[in-house]
């Protein structure tokens, strides 16, 4: 989170005052009117506000018809709940490389499609765009689908298009720890009627037959999912949020840029697949070695951080993964599922050489929006003195 205030204080309020609190109301109708400026920005047919993003990719999984007997691909760097998302709908996540942009390689991902794939999951962590010309591509040579996880993405592009609106459909979320945030929450977008329809029932199953006549324009049969509903309080947070959105983005831009121009005679940076459109929340150093990239994040100043220790984002820390514990009942564990049972779900913790070795060589340095010209000068000068 970066900006928030008096205006969502107002927001929080009117919604209050209203005293209608669930998202289907004759009143203010903040979800609809949330939903209705989501497509606007993002420029797709349809978004649906969620708990979060977690639920927003399983529920555009389950839109895409996956589950038993069907592998998505996911890149080994990311937050475990991609991986999650994709055993929640009853389908085996494959593993597959990131590249130098931190991003899904385009090249493993198409080393690890089987016939048994049916959708590729680019992640664009840390606001960085994933190559969605190639990812396109392979998908479109093999007939599968492409679900982004734009959840630490959002409002991000890739060449002129918003992140989570360039695939089939894709998720942002909202927690507390996003670009823009409610506390927690999370939306799926697309353009696929069919798509749309089924997440929409599988989002809110036990609830959208009952109230505001949610069904009416569905042809999709009901059936039974889970109870992903937002209320009107989110929503009125999320659409003052989205109101600073861009503002937010073009600072974290041009900061992070001032900051990579200071420092170009100095250090390499990561590659971008699109850095106009990178959210700039982070400047990503690449070192030589994990011990030159060590020595950097701990001196005085800089305050760096290396990919390869954050926990649950990178694949040799998802314990219930790799331990094939899908789900507490054993019979409705998707490892242990007969229709499972020739998948690829061969997992090591040295499966993924390429990504623990550049995850171990790079450092991240958070960007902040309000950050002075002064600020990034004393910034500039730490990284410097920490070279001597």
């Amino acid at each position: 989170m970066y900006r928030i205030g008096m205006e969502e204080i107002e927001a929080l309020k009117r919604v209050v005052e209203s005293r209608d609190l669930f998202k289907i109301n004759s009143g203010l109708r903040e979800t609809y009117h949330c939903e209705q400026e989501m497509r606007e920005k993002f420029g797709c047919d349809y978004a649906v506000l969620m708990t979060s993003g977690a639920a927003a990719l399983t529920a555009g999984l389950v839109g895409m018809g996956i589950g038993p007997g069907d592998e998505v691909i996911v890149p080994a760097y990311t937050y475990i709940a991609s991986a999650m998302a994709v055993l929640a709908a009853g389908a085996i996540p494959v593993i597959a490389e990131i590249d130098e942009t931190l991003t899904l390689d385009p090249e493993d991902a198409g080393k690890k499609i089987s016939r048994y794939t049916k959708a590729i999951m680019p992640v664009h962590i840390q606001g960085f765009p994933c190559d969605m010309e190639r990812l396109g591509a392979v998908a479109a040579r093999h007939g599968i689908q492409i679900l982004e996880d734009a959840s630490q993405a959002d409002g991000g592009s890739y060449r002129g298009r918003r992140l989570g609106a360039v695939g089939d459909a894709g998720a942002l979320s909202f927690n507390q720890f996003k670009i823009i945030t409610a506390g927690e929450g999370g939306a799926l977008l697309t353009s696929s009627r069919q798509l749309f329809e089924r997440a929409f029932i599988y989002h809110d199953s036990s609830a959208v037959a009952f109230f505001g006549g949610q069904l009416d324009d569905i042809s999709e049969p009901q059936f039974c999912g889970n109870e992903y509903r937002t209320n009107e309080l989110a929503a009125a947070v999320l659409r003052e949020q989205l109101k600073k959105l861009d503002g937010i983005l073009a600072d974290l831009r041009r900061n992070k840029k001032a900051l990579m121009t200071a420092l170009a005679d100095d250090f390499n940076f990561i590659p971008s697949n699109d850095i106009e459109g990178d959210c700039g929340t982070t400047a990503a150093f690449a070192f030589g070695s994990e011990s030159e990239a060590r020595r950097f994040a701990v001196a005085d100043g800089v305050k760096g951080t290396l990919p390869i220790d954050t926990g649950k984002h990178v694949y040799t820390h998802w314990t219930p993964v790799l331990e094939k514990r899908g789900a507490l009942h054993p019979l409705a564990n998707p490892f242990k599922m007969e229709a499972n049972k020739n998948l690829n779900h061969r997992y090591a913790a040295d499966m993924c050489p390429k990504t623990l070795d550049i995850l171990s060589r790079t450092v991240y340095i958070g960007v902040n929006p309000d950050w002075t010209p002064a600020d990034i000068d004393k910034v500039a000068a730490a990284c410097r003195a920490a070279l001597r």
